[in-house]
């Protein structure tokens, strides 16, 4: 077997709490964006002064900071970018993640101590390409989506090797090349590829004859309606060994414009995954825990994208997501007689389910309650309450307390 190498994890940040996940549950290096040319203008994303205090949070826990400068920006946008650039570097961020060629040799010139790397908006799916951008300056290029296995390991091999691969690992899919798309511009006029798409690949369609006006037809007839471009969740959660022997540099996982909770779950199996692996490479078997918490976060159904070839991409009867499990409260100081700070309701009786710190889950019963007025309740119905919970084991300050939908 060739040399293994580690693979650094890296993990979604639309928010500070999103960073505080990802850092707290593993996470090698975070993606995250300013207030100007990322692709997520959903997220809350980071201020200028935000910025530099994310970098040094960041950096005080060895975490590495990659901020998205991927948008197209035209030609009036690219009057601003060199100041961002350059207060980019100032604020200490580690790499940039670019698109746009233009912007690439901007950045050489106005943050020279910031690595580049190449974004999958840039549709890298060759050796002479990847090398290419490589020549131009950049240290990564973070891989077309419609790659297989078999062709990564290609382009690796044919790639000078101090050129890092980076390809996403987990994750919402997007029905276009590259996640260049043009159908929110057409329907809604928000550019997807400048950070506002509309999300129109997941929405219901159906058709029209022109003399039937107002009359639709189903174009596949089910009782949820049809769903044309709703791509499915990627999930390689069970493909570490492969994943690694193709000689990708960096498991990136999807997801600024999602909840810290959805940061720290899979940011946490991935980083348990990565680790069980590494530890024996020969003999890995993922734990079945670890492929459990891909389920307990909010998904669409999950499949492993271009990496083994072509399999069914999208979800035609729904456009909706499972949600099988919710966050009910999050525990604020630890112990068997612990504060909590409640998020959905829950009842005294109920089987919870805690991720602490530690990334390993583990159940807990609920055996009382009290408010703070000190009365004991029965139930936690009021979002944001502070409550004091009895259970029949210690729950670690910092742990995600969750329950099983019925």
């Amino acid at each position: 077997m060739p040399q293994i190498i580690k693979p650094e994890l890296l993990s979604p940040a639309g928010d500070a709490e999103c960073l505080s996940s990802a850092v707290r549950f593993g996470a090698d290096a975070v993606f995250l964006a300013g207030k100007q040319f990322g692709m997520r203008t959903a997220s809350a994303n980071f201020s200028d002064e935000e910025l530099k205090k994310a970098c040094d949070f960041a950096h005080e826990n060895n975490v590495k900071v990659h901020l998205t400068c991927n948008t197209l920006p035209r030609c009036d946008e690219a009057e601003a970018l060199p100041r961002f650039l350059q207060m980019a570097q100032s604020a200490g961020v580690d790499a940039f993640i670019i698109a746009d060629i233009g912007v690439m040799k901007l950045a050489e010139k106005y943050a020279p101590d910031v690595a580049l790397h190449v974004s999958t908006q840039a549709g890298v799916t060759n050796h002479l390409t990847a090398t290419a951008l490589y020549n131009l300056g950049a240290s990564r290029v973070v891989l077309a989506r419609e790659l297989s296995l078999e062709e990564i390991a290609t382009l690796r091999a044919k790639t000078p090797k101090e050129l890092e691969i980076e390809t996403f690992v987990h994750g919402a899919m997007c029905v276009s090349f590259s996640g260049r798309c043009l159908i929110s511009s057409y329907m809604t006029g928000r550019d997807a590829n400048r950070g506002d798409c509309a999300q129109p690949c997941r929405w219901k369609y159906h058709l029209y004859e022109q003399n039937r006006e107002g009359q639709y037809f189903p174009v596949e007839e089910t009782e949820q309606g049809t769903f044309l471009y709703n791509s499915r969740d990627l999930c390689m959660i069970e493909h570490i060994p492969e994943l690694v022997k193709a000689g990708i540099s960096s498991f990136k996982i999807e997801g600024r414009a999602k909840s810290g909770y959805y940061t720290a779950v899979v940011t946490n199996a991935y980083r348990h995954a990565i680790d069980e692996f590494m530890k024996n490479p020969d003999g890995f078997v993922l734990p079945d825990w670890i492929r459990a918490e891909c389920e307990k976060i909010s998904h669409r159904e999950y499949n492993t994208g271009f990496y083994f070839g072509s399999e069914p991409g999208q979800v035609t009867d729904n456009g909706g997501y499972i949600r099988g499990w919710d966050v009910v409260a999050f525990c604020e100081r630890g112990g068997e007689v612990c504060e909590i700070t409640q998020r959905n309701k829950f009842l005294v009786g109920d089987t919870l389910d805690v991720l602490p710190p530690s990334g390993i889950p583990f159940n807990i019963k609920c055996e009382k309650l009290v408010n703070e007025q000190g009365l004991e309740v029965e139930s936690a119905p009021h979002a944001m309450e502070r409550l004091t919970m009895y259970c029949d084991r210690d729950v670690p300050e910092g742990s995600v307390i969750r329950k099983k939908r019925q």
